[in-house]
């Protein structure tokens, strides 16, 4: 019988923990400390020159969102929003061509973020999440699993989304508000990287890191078993 433990960092209450410093320690379940051949394995990938490239510029843009880190004490101050990191690293990777997969929802949005971009001297080609009129049919939907029963619904179809920016040979991707699985789809197909701009949250107006702070209150229902649907829903 095997004593491997899972990694669960997430459950990680050291204060001191030994990702993060070469004195720290971890608890039983540290990858860290119990999983060093496999973060090594890891750790070789980006000795690949394209990757090497694209997470040392990651890590430089991660570090130019924070102000005034030659002062010491430091006291985290950061400056950019989402947006604005996503014009700079693409600078900083040479990026000109930008693709936009978003949802029809956020139309608007999506919108604002072409202007955006075509301001900062970018090229962007956009599709939306209903490209092609697929009826969700197509992937098996009986009529009353529709939004809208009784009417013509076309499907979400975010690997023709890919498809079509892969087309386009753009540089690098963007989301905006993806639902959960179609995103995941579109990073399956998509051949460039992709990145996020806006997670998709219909009640929390998009900020579903909302939910994860009330927990204690509002949100008390997601800590019991099962998941309470709304009045007249199951």
């Amino acid at each position: 019988m095997s004593n491997k433990v899972d990694p669960q960092c997430a459950l990680c209450t050291v204060k001191d923990k030994a990702c993060r410093s070469e004195e720290g320690t971890g608890p039983e379940f540290c990858p860290t400390e119990n999983e060093r051949a496999a973060i090594e394995k890891a750790v070789k990938e980006y000795e690949k020159p394209e990757v090497l490239e694209f997470a040392r510029m990651a890590s430089l843009q991660e570090a130019e969102c924070y102000a005034y880190r030659d002062v010491k004490p430091y006291v985290l101050h950061p400056v950019k929003p989402r947006v604005q990191e996503i014009c700079e690293f693409a600078g900083k990777m040479g990026y000109r061509k930008l693709g936009i997969a978003f949802c029809a929802g956020l139309h608007s949005e999506a919108r604002s973020l072409a202007n955006i971009l075509k301001a900062q001297g970018l090229t962007t080609v956009s599709a939306i999440c209903k490209v092609g009129r697929t009826p969700k049919e197509a992937i098996g939907l009986e009529e009353k699993e529709k939004i809208k029963i009784g009417e013509f619904e076309p499907m979400c179809s975010p690997i023709a989304q890919a498809a079509l920016l892969n087309q386009e040979k753009t540089d690098f991707n963007i989301l905006v508000g993806l639902c959960v699985g179609h995103d995941s789809l579109f990073f399956k197909y998509s051949e460039a990287y992709t990145t996020v701009l806006v997670a998709k949250d219909r009640v929390l107006g998009h900020n579903p890191a909302a939910a994860l702070y009330t927990t204690g209150s509002y949100y008390a229902r997601l800590m019991r078993p099962g998941i309470d649907a709304p009045s007249g829903e199951s």
